[in-house]
């Protein structure tokens, strides 16, 4: 594959290997190819230790790969860059700023000018449902509410690419669920291509337009869908789509998938 020639967002055969201090290395991945168009969301799901967090750092240019690298359309990313946004479980922001400086945080940095930021700001406050929360410091934000904040916060930087790390692995289920539709939402009025990081196979197959499976270690993709669920989300309501038959047929045949290999670990562990 030749990245330079390359629109959307391209991994190109990236491997990654760890040296441990008192010698040894971990093979954290091997020959990892994947292939997004512009507008893409694909979900990343695994066992713990297949590379899942290691592959997305590598993306978002914190890490760069033993072999191989990852094309941003026809550039190859050699560090981090606002082409790139990052969406941690955690929300990283500034408890003792108000949300609209939150947001406005990037926009700031840049020099952008100041009325179109604050124009942008108030815009992303009402996509994400925190219209009227925009003078709240966020520590006295609720989780999901942060996690809202951060969203828009990525979004203020107009990324070609948002990248997210388990987002919303801390929330409680009814407001992660909520948080899945204002995925959705955002995905489909902002164009972007999203990549985005799992534990929960619900989760990522409702959220995964395309979803990738990886195994451990070192860490490969075994196994790519294509999926309807993400484009229905935006029409249906979410308990319909995960009650329905070809969801959880789905859902059990990703879930043995991913117990054989952790079962296959922890064999491996034992030995």
């Amino acid at each position: 594959m030749d990245g330079a020639d390359h629109n959307g967002m391209l991994v190109d055969n990236v491997s990654m290997v760890f040296t441990l201090p008192g010698g040894g290395s971990v093979h954290a991945l091997n020959n990892v190819s994947m292939n997004l168009a512009s507008g893409e969301l694909m979900s990343v799901l695994g066992p713990s230790g297949c590379g899942k967090t290691t592959l997305l750092n590598i993306i978002a240019g914190f890490l760069a790969p033993t072999a191989g690298g990852v094309f941003l359309n026809g550039h190859q990313v050699t560090g981090p860059a606002a082409e790139r946004g990052m969406v941690f479980q955690q929300g990283a922001l500034f408890e003792w700023l108000d949300v609209r400086k939150n947001i406005s945080f990037g926009p700031r940095m840049m020099g952008k000018p100041r009325k179109e930021t604050n124009e942008k700001v108030e815009h992303l406050l009402n996509i994400v449902g925190l219209g009227d929360f925009g003078d709240k410091p966020v520590y006295q934000l609720s989780g999901g509410m942060q996690q809202r904040v951060a969203l828009a916060r990525c979004l203020a930087n107009d990324p070609d690419v948002i990248l997210m790390d388990e987002p919303l692995g801390a929330l409680d289920a009814l407001t992660r669920e909520k948080m899945q539709g204002l995925v959705l939402k955002l995905w489909k009025e902002t164009g972007k291509t999203i990549v985005l990081i799992t534990h929960s196979v619900e989760e990522a197959l409702f959220l995964g337009e395309r979803l990738i499976v990886m195994a451990p270690r070192p860490g490969r993709i075994h196994r790519e869908y294509r999926l309807p669920f993400a484009e229905q989300g935006l029409t249906m309501s979410p308990r319909d789509i995960k009650a329905s038959a070809e969801f959880v047929d789905k859902r059990e045949e990703i879930l043995s998938m991913i117990w054989e290999m952790e079962e296959e670990i922890m064999g491996r562990a034992d030995a």
